[in-house]
């Protein structure tokens, strides 16, 4: 990596395959210390953002994502639920808030919403907003009108990943189109709400993959100005299960490398966290990574208890974001 390099920060739409491919390619010293040079321009690296995610509605999805225990194609033992009750919502947000999350983000197993099943979750928004948090939620595609309809409940944010690399995307979805995912963060944007959207690395992919997946994102009109990135949590019952899990480092690289493509974005830890060691979580700090899911539920897989992740952070000195 040239010096010049080094010193090359400004905001891009326009990264190029090579580019992004020699990111990640490059020396692991040379990759953390631009990534972390960017995060210092951008954030106090000293602080993380705390959220927590809910399932507001579990299983049943009739989408096949190979990754993803919620769906119906596959038997990993997790049982449709209905929507729950606003008020029960609302009285874990609190807990949460209690907790120290700041931003509280819901998430439901559809392929989309039904109209009644949104003006439900507009209720949830306007209350997690009441609470003095900040409001994120999941709920698959969206037409042009429900994104209208979140922005007016006052949605901080709408979560949807690109999950993938465009190339990659077909072996791990079958029933909803890459296309149909940029159509929602359309909408989306043109509703006017924030943009939380990211991936996941070590479904099988190899680094190409990995680079194109940042790349698609950061290649998007507007950066995200949320990127989870998460690493595959394995569950039996699912196509994945079994999959070769991803090295420590290239993970860390995958989080510098997205700090780099979006310096104004929150990189969020996501996903994964459970199974990593706190020298592998403080370096994905040390290379951009600031905001985690507090909680030991991560939707439907387990997350780090909270007295783990508060001895972490107390002993990085690292402190919550405030809102």
């Amino acid at each position: 990596m040239h010096a010049e390099d080094l010193q090359s920060h400004a905001l891009r739409h326009d990264w190029r395959k090579e580019e992004v491919r020699a990111l990640f390619d490059s020396p692991f010293s040379d990759l953390i210390y631009r990534a972390q040079t960017v995060h210092r321009e951008n954030f106090n690296p000293n602080q993380v953002q705390m959220s927590t995610l809910l399932s507001i509605k579990t299983g049943g999805c009739p989408e096949d994502c190979a990754y993803c225990p919620q769906s119906a194609h596959h038997d990993a033992g997790v049982e449709a639920e209905r929507l729950m009750r606003v008020e029960a919502v609302l009285a874990e947000a609190r807990r949460a808030k209690a907790a120290g999350a700041t931003r509280y983000c819901m998430g439901a197993a559809w392929r989309a919403p039904k109209d009644h099943d949104l003006e439900t979750v507009c209720r949830m928004v306007a209350g997690v907003r009441a609470l003095g948090m900040e409001s994120c939620v999941t709920l698959g595609m969206l037409s042009a009108g429900q994104a209208e309809r979140l922005a007016e409940a006052g949605l901080d944010y709408y979560n949807h990943n690109l999950d993938s690399a465009e190339e990659f995307y077909g072996e791990i979805i079958t029933t909803r189109t890459y296309q149909d995912r940029l159509d929602t963060l359309a909408s989306v944007r043109a509703a006017g709400i924030n943009l939380c959207c990211g991936g996941i690395v070590g479904m099988g992919e190899g680094r190409a993959e990995r680079a194109e997946l940042l790349r698609g994102l950061a290649n998007l009109p507007q950066h995200p100005e949320s990127v989870p990135i998460n690493n595959l949590v394995q569950v039996e019952g699912t196509p994945l299960y079994g999959t070769e899990p991803l090295d420590a480092l290239e993970f860390v690289r995958a989080i510098a490398v997205a700090r780099i493509l979006m310096p104004g974005s929150m990189v969020r830890l996501s996903a994964g966290r459970e199974n990593m060691s706190d020298e592998t979580q403080a370096l994905c700090f040390l290379a951009g990574a600031n905001s985690i899911f507090l909680g030991d539920r991560l939707l439907t897989t387990a997350n780090p208890l909270p007295d783990s992740d508060a001895a972490l952070l107390d002993k990085l000195g690292v402190e919550a974001m405030p809102v």
